[in-house]
């Protein structure tokens, strides 16, 4: 039986449990801001967003990032039919970042109306430069200029050929670093461009060890365009007139293909270099690479190994030495001959220029060997005699440079004649053979 008390218990308890079915047991939650509320916030922040447009328009309009490359221009392609068609399918981008801006060539033949770039380092910025072979012969004379114009110079050399005593005046320049290195093995470095030179030119040297030759030029190309193509650099290759082997067209164009035996004793090198033209072509064709190439004929100058095989230098430490002029075969046969300095500036412009090529680098002017033979006479010792012997195998009969090419688009010719260039050669050579100094052999 339940009592009132029971009752009244029980009615509160029921009270209870549907109080807390209705009502949570902590506060009720806010409530919603009005819509009046949500547009004054939005009216209130638009003059923000309106300024940071505003500025970020006057930033991107003021500092582009980027602006279109042009096409890289192919002088062989002269024609309108064959212009058009070159075009179309040279127009890569290149993966070289560049400062660019557009001026219009107005010097020249070749040059109206056309829009060219301006690398970064043109205008002020310091390029950095790596010369594989740059301890040899002709590479220092590049770091010499390279140096001057006020370039980071990076030096990569085996020194098989090259020697230190060629770059001991800049060891101590901060702009300058020396790398010992065979190129046939990879190196990574950071630099704005690439001069390849590393290879033996003499055939003394190139037929000492032909597969290490070959190797140099294969494999040695492929490791310094892998490098160009990771960080962007251009690309100087320093091919060979012996590309065109023993050449049945005379004088020699850049259109020629050549007339080279593949598998002759000179194939290490001549074949080395036509490969190695092939590769610089495919990377700029498959990879958008900016390469150049240049063809090297017959140079001389300070600085060249005293017996490397090559005939000025054969000539000139003969004579110096009073030994016999050593003529192979009749004497006939001809060459053309240009001083370094010549060669390195035609360099520096190829790199510097937006002709890919190849271009001839090289003096027209032609001797025969009995020629230069006594202009070497004529320079050092009258009396000097010649001494003939059978030719070597292989050995071209003719060679000289057509270089209109190099004259129209880079306003390029050697100025340096022979008889004005044999004689600093010949003070070089003697002071290297009889350590005379340069003032007494200049007073002499």
């Amino acid at each position: 039986m339940t009592t009132s008390s029971d009752s009244s218990e029980l009615i509160h308890r029921q009270t209870r449990k549907h109080t807390q079915h209705n009502e949570p047991p902590y506060s009720s939650p806010s409530l919603p801001s009005p819509p009046r509320q949500k547009t004054n916030k939005i009216i209130t922040n638009i003059p923000f967003l309106l300024i940071g447009i505003t500025i970020s328009s006057i930033f991107f309009f003021t500092f582009p990032l980027t602006k279109p490359y042009p096409t890289t221009h192919y002088p062989e392609s002269s024609s309108s039919s064959s212009s058009s068609s070159s075009s179309s399918l040279f127009s890569l981008p290149t993966r070289r970042i560049l400062l660019e801006e557009p001026t219009t060539n107005t010097g020249g033949s070749g040059g109206g109306g056309i829009m060219t770039r301006v690398p970064g380092g043109v205008r002020g910025k310091r390029k950095r430069i790596v010369v594989t072979g740059g301890a040899g012969f002709v590479g220092s004379h590049l770091v010499d200029r390279l140096i001057e114009r006020g370039d980071n110079v990076i030096v990569v050399d085996n020194m098989f050929t090259g020697r230190k005593e060629n770059l001991l005046h800049h060891m101590a320049n901060p702009n300058f670093e020396l790398i010992r290195h065979d190129v046939v093995q990879p190196i990574l470095l950071e630099v704005d461009q690439i001069y390849h030179l590393a290879c033996p030119a003499s055939p003394v040297y190139y037929k000492y060890n032909p597969v290490k030759t070959i190797k140099t030029n294969v494999m040695g190309t492929l490791n310094m365009l892998g490098l160009a193509k990771r960080v962007g650099a251009r690309f100087l290759l320093t091919s060979t007139s012996e590309v065109y082997g023993d050449p049945l067209q005379h004088p020699q164009a850049e259109t020629y293909w050549g007339h080279v035996n593949p598998i002759g004793v000179r194939s290490c090198y001549d074949e080395g270099k036509r490969t190695a033209e092939t590769l610089a072509m495919d990377y700029h064709r498959g990879a958008g690479i900016e390469v150049r190439i240049a063809r090297i004929f017959n140079t001389y100058g300070p600085r060249m190994c005293l017996d490397d095989g090559r005939v000025v230098s054969n000539f000139v430490a003969q004579a110096l030495r009073k030994e016999p002029l050593t003529v192979y075969g009749d004497g006939k046969q001809t060459r053309s001959f240009q001083y370094v300095s010549d060669l390195v500036e035609g360099l520096m412009r190829l790199m510097e220029g937006e002709h890919i090529g190849p271009f001839n680098l090289g003096n027209p002017g032609e001797f025969t060997m009995l020629e230069l033979a006594q202009v070497v006479q004529e320079t050092i010792d009258p009396n000097a005699k010649i001494e003939y012997r059978p030719n070597t195998e292989d050995d071209p009969h003719k060679r000289k440079p057509d270089i209109s090419k190099a004259k129209e688009f880079l306003g390029w010719q050697p100025t340096v004649s022979l008889r004005e260039g044999l004689p600093r050669m010949v003070a070089d050579f003697r002071q290297r053979l009889f350590g005379e100094s340069k003032s007494s052999v200049s007073a002499a």
